[in-house]
């Protein structure tokens, strides 16, 4: 079975909100070594955040994210309260990728890395997994659904049906990955070890707001039992030498309307950290 694998690596980018400017600072030391994945797949922040992998462009998402975090036309309460969305869709997802700090299409296009999403079918309350191609704006409206968080965002239609949050239905995708049949495989996760995640408290007001999509709520009900078992797959998995993982070597707290751009900073120079501590190891891991 070995035989048939194919050459080269996967990456998987868990989400987590702003503690995905913690995968941001792993990725930028990833490319200023030179080490790209053949085959990405991010999740929620790390669907919008990680597409800047592919377009190779180091320092980007630290950048519009410490420019921008203070602008409520970016995000808050004032603009979920108008819009529906924390993140403002016309603005986080319009202004500054096309105008104010240019997301490099051309790059992203040609770079030869396969980029894929995750979202979750609202109908079903499963999976769906978006190759983005191109970077263009059609991939940025699948990368924000990946990242629309229940409650904090208003579902996103496309090709005629609704979705919402990639977390919700598999926050990290490595049996997805698996599937894909590469060599290896590095994975990305955005808490540190020994974490549980328990039941969501806000369930109740989650039951009312999707009422009508029953196996959705299903999803989100159960979701830290999935979750926590994947990281038990995942520890497994390490232990067998048969996936790489990074992740944080302390608890990263984030808030979901975050500031401070120091704070964003510090979360950053964790990944720049963890990765330069760790980049034998994952040497090693990919050469052999």
């Amino acid at each position: 079975m070995e035989d048939n694998k194919k050459k080269g690596f996967g990456m998987v980018l868990e989400g987590g909100g702003m503690r995905g400017l913690y995968t941001a600072g792993v990725l930028d030391e990833l490319m200023e070594q030179g080490i790209y994945a053949d085959s990405t797949v991010g999740v929620s922040a790390g669907a919008v955040f990680g597409c800047n992998y592919k377009s190779r462009q180091i320092g980007r998402t630290l950048r519009y994210n410490t420019r921008f975090c203070k602008d409520e036309r970016y995000m808050g309460l004032k603009c979920w309260l108008k819009t529906g969305d924390v993140y403002s869709r016309d603005f986080a997802y319009g202004e500054v990728p096309w105008k104010l700090d240019v997301f490099d299409t051309e790059t992203y296009a040609k770079s030869p890395m396969k980029f894929t999403v995750v979202c979750t079918d609202l109908e079903n309350g499963k999976p769906v997994y978006h190759e983005c191609r191109k970077g263009d704006k059609a991939d940025v409206e699948w990368m924000r659904a990946s990242a629309s968080i229940p409650l904090a965002a208003v579902p996103v239609k496309l090709d005629g049906k609704l979705y919402l949050d990639g977390g919700i239905s598999d926050s990290i995708p490595v049996n997805w990955m698996l599937a894909q049949g590469y060599e290896k495989n590095v994975v990305i996760c955005t808490r540190h070890l020994g974490y549980r995640k328990e039941h969501n408290k806000m369930m109740p007001l989650i039951r009312l707001k999707f009422r009508d999509y029953p196996a959705l709520v299903k999803t989100m009900d159960e979701r830290h039992i999935q979750y926590n078992r994947m990281l038990d797959k995942i520890a497994y998995l390490e232990k067998e030498g048969r996936i790489h993982v990074i992740r944080p070597d302390r608890d990263i707290s984030a808030k979901v309307i975050e500031r401070d751009p120091a704070e964003l900073k510090k979360i950053y120079d964790v990944g720049r950290k963890v990765m330069k501590a760790d980049m034998e190891k994952l040497k090693a891991y990919l050469e052999k």
